[in-house]
């Protein structure tokens, strides 16, 4: 038996998401029934064999199989995010200073001096000496910061990204706030990858809600021809006497 438009129009629509309800909505049919239509659209066995049909043909010519998109869905899963930015504590000006003092790179020092004399002021202190490298660890006796350090923000070159931490990077925003790295989704892709391995009921879930339309559709049923029923019935005839009497006369 061939399929009807609105079946090929399902199995095109469901293999774009492998969502039943969804599929069948925008196949055409009533948002209402949606759920029990793609629920019974998936049982048929013509649909069935189109949609498998449809699916050895596209891996086929992508050579897309099914074990390397859920490969692909579990490695950005669980890819570690510090591969791509990275929260740091590290050492104040302060930490390995001479006595604490702060911390000079020469280069900085030279510059600093160089200002002050433009500006006819003292050479700044180099009492705690030179050497400063912004990637040592905090001095846990410092007075300057307690041995917490400083914290900062620190992006890998997404040039030179590889692997998971590729697929996970979705570019970079420039806002008013700062620097903003975009990541995919992680949480969705475990949940891709639940989906796939039958840890979710779907149609457990959507049996439950067809059933539950299907027990309102009844009694609505039942109570329209209740109301039916009692329209029916003619109606009870009474008798009513009426006595019209003059006010104007007083009773013997």
């Amino acid at each position: 038996m061939a399929l009807t438009d609105k079946q090929r129009r399902f199995v095109d629509e469901y293999l774009i998401d492998l969502n039943a309800t969804q599929a069948a909505i925008r196949a055409g049919y009533s948002e209402k029934t949606a759920s029990s239509q793609g629920e019974r659209l998936l049982r048929n066995v013509e649909v069935k064999t189109a949609i498998k049909a449809s699916q050895k043909s596209r891996s086929k010519r992508t050579q897309i199989t099914a074990d390397k998109v859920l490969q692909r869905w579990w490695d950005l899963a669980n890819v570690d995010v510090n591969d791509l930015v990275e929260y740091r504590r590290q050492n104040c000006r302060h930490c390995w200073g001479i006595e604490f003092g702060y911390q000079w790179t020469h280069g900085e020092y030279e510059k600093a001096q160089r200002d002050a004399d433009a500006e006819g002021n003292d050479s700044p202190s180099c009492e705690g000496g030179f050497g400063f490298d912004h990637n040592r660890e905090p001095n846990p006796e410092c007075p300057e910061c307690g041995g917490d350090g400083r914290g900062k923000i620190h992006v890998h070159d997404t040039r030179r990204l590889k692997g998971a931490a590729r697929a996970l990077y979705a570019g970079v925003h420039q806002g008013k706030d700062g620097l903003k790295v975009l990541l995919e989704d992680r949480g969705k892709a475990l949940e891709n990858v639940a989906r796939h391995l039958g840890m979710f009921n779907d149609k457990r879930d959507d049996d439950g809600k067809a059933l539950a339309a299907e027990k309102l559709r009844i009694e609505n049923e039942r109570l329209r021809k209740g109301l039916d029923d009692d329209d029916d019935e003619p109606p009870e005839s009474r008798k009513f006497v009426i006595e019209v009497r003059d006010a104007r006369k007083r009773d013997a």
